[in-house]
């Protein structure tokens, strides 16, 4: 990182990086904060896993929307707008007297987030040229997995020294130097028009939706290969939402066990960010989002079929170590196939979908799980998202071949000079 902020061309991408690692770093400290808040508070793992049940719920009332004002708004104001937000509703949370005004914070928290991610996706589009989409995907990958790791650790010490609420509160000062930190970027040029309408209406709603459709059909394979991740990462969070159940019941973990079991998973997602920095030069977007899957998914199986702490743990460490690569590909395919002006009304169309489809299946796989038992549920469920990666990986090198075909078409029929 220190080479970055050396290189003229990675200023501003290395500053950038650090307001995101800074605010991740905040949100798993928070995260285990608030679960231990509600815990104490209610004594109840009901009430805990509500906190779960609020974030898709807030991308279903805020993506059919918020796309609309992303493409339209100056990116870099929403998004210290949003985290500025953010914090003074994370610093309220230790006043609110009843579950469901938590939940209410909690909520509000998580539909600015769900407009924080796309208007990002567009600025980071906007700020970095192609050539280093991919090199800066995959140190993002790497920040984000060192604040999976620092995060519960800095979180544990917090505990130890004093309460849950002092977690919330750095969390809260994490966004506003996050927000402090955008501020110190270049405004950058807007997408569809110079401001927003003085209101959003419906009309304008449908017509977003419009050119979302239209840009789908358009591009099916883009979209294929987006869309089929998303369907991964559904199915991921689905059989994630069993992990403890399947730990407990199934491997017959202890506690303690399983604590190590999530530590191995941190290992994994750490040495696997690490690789991906060092060789994301010589892999194609393609083998990163399509082999990328198949391996993430390939350390469900493992997982799955595992009767033993070993077998889980090897399945654990393969799937967290693949994770960076298909992230760092995903990212990457999105911000090179998606124009920027409409990239933020498609990633949120799109999100809404996912999250409809994560109620959807982690419901059904619950629900399964109590009439069935867990392992067969857990190992069904690995196969469709196996085989959802397999269909990724021949769509996504699909796709990069007709890709290539075209410029090569567009090159040879651009006259000489």
């Amino acid at each position: 990182m220190k080479s970055l902020w050396k290189d003229k061309e990675w200023r501003e991408p290395a500053i950038l990086l650090t307001g995101i690692g800074i605010a991740n770093f905040g949100a798993w400290v928070y995260l285990i904060a608030l679960n231990l808040i509600v815990l104490d508070m209610t004594a109840s793992a009901l009430a805990v896993a509500g906190l779960y049940i609020v974030k898709p719920l807030a991308a279903v009332l805020t993506n059919f929307w918020s796309g609309s004002v992303i493409d339209r708004a100056n990116q870099r104001n929403l998004m210290i707008t949003l985290d500025v937000l953010r914090a003074v509703l994370i610093a309220c949370l230790p006043f609110a007297s009843s579950l469901w005004l938590i939940y209410v914070f909690v909520l509000l928290i998580n539909m600015a987030g769900s407009m924080f991610e796309p208007a990002s996706m567009s600025y980071i589009t906007k700020l970095i040229p192609e050539k280093n989409r991919q090199r800066f995907n995959a140190f993002r990958s790497l920040i984000d997995s060192g604040a999976f790791l620092i995060g519960p650790a800095v979180a544990g010490v917090l505990f130890m020294m004093g309460t849950p609420v002092t977690a919330i509160y750095l969390n809260a000062l994490a966004l506003v130097i996050s927000a402090l930190i955008l501020s110190s970027m270049p405004k950058l040029e807007h997408s569809v028009s110079t401001e927003l309408p003085e209101r959003m209406s419906w009309e304008i709603i449908r017509a977003d939706w419009r050119v979302v459709i239209a840009f789908s059909k358009k591009h099916a394979l883009v979209m294929t290969v987006f869309f089929l991740f998303s369907c991964m990462m559904v199915m991921a969070a689905s059989i994630d939402s069993q992990e403890a159940t399947f730990s407990k019941r199934v491997l017959g973990l202890t506690d303690g066990e399983y604590g190590f079991l999530v530590s191995v998973a941190g290992a994994g997602i750490i040495v696997g960010a690490i690789v991906n920095t060092v060789f994301t030069k010589r892999l194609s977007v393609a083998a990163l989002i399509g082999g990328g899957s198949v391996m993430v998914s390939a350390g469900y199986l493992v997982y799955a079929f595992a009767n033993s702490f070993m077998g889980a743990a090897i399945g654990f460490f393969i799937l967290a170590f693949s994770l960076a690569f298909a992230n760092t590909g995903f990212h990457t395919f999105t911000q090179n196939n998606i124009p920027v002006d409409v990239m933020g009304r498609t990633v949120s169309v799109y999100g809404l979908f996912e999250a409809l489809l994560v109620i959807a299946t982690t419901a059904l796989i619950g629900l399964a799980s109590e009439l069935v038992t867990v392992q067969p549920v857990v190992i069904a469920s690995t196969a469709v998202l196996f085989g959802i990666s397999l269909l990724l990986l021949v769509m996504s090198f699909k796709q990069s071949k007709e890709s290539s075909l075209v410029e090569v078409t567009l090159n040879a029929e651009t006259p000489s000079t």
